[in-house]
């Protein structure tokens, strides 16, 4: 064997060497870090104004995870005008739950096709300006039982492609970042989405919803507060997402990583194989990937589902929710920062396994202890926004040291591609425990279990200390 096949080591960072494997294709090749692209960003003028203008896509984004999907659209969509509560969440449950599908079947291939090609900030846009538009058209969507489907199909429309505009997103991470900063970048970036979706919902709040007459002279006649605030979120979102596109250079593979372009079914074959190599090689990473791909979405199903229940269950105004978000971002967000000093001190995993039982006991709380009215859901509620912060970032942390050296863009593309896979479990417990409960408080029970599945596959992955760097 010549020194051209051995690894090279001399020049990548530590804990980040390239590793040999055989790609998919069949083909020796070098897969691992891209050690250019290391050289490449760090050696970058004005970084820091790239990174803000990468985050600012976050802050945009802000506009659909916090408006639209979680406490102004859907508490609208879900309100006595377009039917029976009980009902309309079960639709809305179930509308989810295909989007989470659609995403599951088609999300998986999606960054592999784009990285491929070379154009993840083209698809970047496509994906980003879809979800502005179909959020622009929810301006159309009057509050009467005949514009539900409307609704909840620009809801699909939008959840899908936001799915898909942030898988180029993530990817392009590399592209602000080195293996010493990926960590401090990409958290400053979801930091960004929590206060941007703050701003946001104070500009929504005291623009439009809260005053009897809003900004234009907009009120809430007609559901034309909520209307325009829609509007508002797509002009949002749709100027933010431009930074990343103008200022933060396009990722091109080397020749060494590059893969050959494949057909779309084959990308699929690809994709197995893929995983099937990780199996052989770190089968404790392959079973964290699947456990926290569930309990993951039963994160997401907290917020997603939260200003319904605040609304329907709980007896919050159109206002009263919003000011409850704008708590629960905080809560959030600080507690992300505080908590996850603990990570270093007594490892991820303890840090996601409390974070998930103090989930599973405040879920349930709300559930059994409904009847006691606004504040149980204030108590609970933000308590439950106190865990999820920490069991995200942990779940990050704990998957960057049991990687095998020199395969962590692999795997992190695959931790997208599996928390994707499984966007549909949350909607669909919710939906099934409403329908089945006969009640939208019972919606809560099902985002306990999924949460509860998550632990139970977490608690047997190992975290011994001989797998961690």
């Amino acid at each position: 064997m010549n020194d051209h096949s051995k690894p090279e080591r001399t020049d990548a960072p530590r804990n980040f060497p390239p590793a040999h494997l055989t790609p998919p294709d069949g083909a020796a090749a070098t897969i691992g870090v891209d050690t250019a692209q290391v050289d490449a960003v760090s050696n970058q003028t004005a970084r820091k104004g790239r990174i803000v203008a990468w985050s600012l896509w976050d802050w945009g984004g802000a506009a659909f995870n916090a408006v639209v999907t979680t406490f102004v659209f859907t508490v609208y969509l879900t309100g006595e005008a377009f039917g029976g509560e009980a009902y309309v969440s079960s639709q809305l449950g179930w509308a989810l739950a295909g989007a989470g599908l659609i995403v599951a079947a088609l999300a998986p291939i999606t960054g592999q096709r784009s990285d491929v090609s070379g154009r993840r900030k083209f698809w970047l846009a496509v994906n980003t300006y879809i979800v502005v538009a179909a959020t622009a058209l929810m301006f159309f969507v009057e509050p009467s039982p005949s514009f539900l489907w409307l609704g909840l199909l620009l809801l699909v429309v939008g959840t899908v492609f936001f799915e898909f505009a942030s898988v180029n997103y993530n990817a392009m991470l590399v592209n602000v970042s080195t293996p010493r900063s990926i960590g401090k970048v990409s958290g400053f970036g979801w930091s960004m989405g929590y206060f941007g979706g703050i701003v946001l919902l104070l500009i929504v709040y005291f623009g439009f919803i809260h005053p009897d007459v809003g900004l234009f002279g907009v009120t809430g006649e007609n559901g034309l507060d909520v209307r325009v605030a829609m509007l508002v979120s797509a002009v949002w979102f749709g100027l933010f997402a431009l930074p990343v596109l103008l200022a933060v250079p396009e990722y091109h593979a080397p020749a060494k990583v590059a893969r050959a372009k494949v057909g779309f079914f084959a990308s699929y074959a690809r994709l197995g194989r893929d995983i099937a190599a990780l199996w052989k090689t770190s089968r404790q990473t392959v079973f964290f990937l699947i456990a926290s791909a569930v309990f993951r979405d039963g994160l997401a199903g907290v917020f997603a589902f939260g200003g319904i229940l605040a609304a329907g269950t709980f007896g919050f105004s159109p206002g009263e929710v919003i000011i409850f978000a704008i708590a629960a971002n905080v809560v959030a967000g600080v507690a992300t920062v505080t908590i996850g000093l603990l990570d270093d001190k007594i490892g991820p995993k303890p840090v996601i396994v409390a974070s998930l039982i103090g989930l599973i006991i405040c879920g349930s709380a709300v559930f059994f202890l409904h009847d006691g009215g606004q504040i149980i859901f204030w108590t609970f509620g933000l308590a439950l926004c106190l865990f999820v912060g920490p069991a995200q970032s942990a779940s990050r942390s704990f998957l960057a040291r049991v990687i095998p050296a020199g395969r962590e863009g692999e795997v992190f593309g695959l931790y997208a591609t599996t928390g994707k896979a499984a966007t549909f479990l949350a909607p669909t417990a919710f939906a099934l425990f409403v329908t089945f409960g006969g009640a939208q408080y019972w919606g809560i029970l099902g985002i306990v279990v999924v949460i509860a599945l998550g632990l139970a596959l977490l608690i047997p992955v190992k975290s011994k200390q001989e797998q961690i760097r």
